[in-house]
């Protein structure tokens, strides 16, 4: 989830054989150290970045996946989209030619207790339904959301991937 670390690492080859998703913060001024080396990019959550992908993308001649971040607690402190947000970044980003979007990432508040987390994850799957069905004619792959206190709860609303760190 560090660009220096990914990087380290990839010249370490300690990647070799598996495939790499880049899971946290990406800047704009570290893509170029991202693009093309992360097989997934699961943190895209504005329109800057996406413009930022793009062109890296472009300049190298290939395709980046990524999975477009839903700020769901609309916290301002947090990176990506606002649920009220998502389907004009969906739309941006499918009207990119070297970006290809493979589903939605989301983090709830960290403070959320069980019962805020389980209506998060309903409503994350919620807009995952309608913006696979009205902008990617239902081609979304992943909903990558949990992490190692709540992946449980992640898998049964709907997760098919999670972050498990400290478990």
């Amino acid at each position: 989830n560090r660009v220096q670390e990914m990087t380290a690492k990839l010249q370490e080859n300690a990647y070799a054989g598996a495939p790499l998703h880049f899971i946290g913060h990406l800047q704009r001024n570290k893509v170029k150290q991202v693009v093309g080396k992360a097989d997934l990019i699961q943190s895209v959550g504005s329109l800057e970045l996406l413009d930022e992908i793009e062109k890296t993308a472009a300049r190298l001649g290939m395709t980046q996946d990524v999975l477009l971040e839903v700020n769901i607690g609309q916290e301002t402190a947090k990176s990506g989209f606002f649920p009220a947000q998502m389907l004009a970044g969906a739309e941006a980003a499918l009207s990119r030619e070297h970006i290809r979007v493979l589903g939605l990432m989301a983090i709830p508040p960290a403070e959320a207790d069980r019962e805020t987390n389980l209506r998060y994850f309903d409503k994350i799957r919620a807009i995952f339904i309608d913006m696979d069905e009205k902008v990617f004619h239902n081609k979304l792959q992943h909903l990558s959301m949990g992490m190692s206190g709540d992946y449980e709860d992640a898998i049964r609303a709907g997760a098919t991937m999670v972050r498990i760190g400290t478990a």
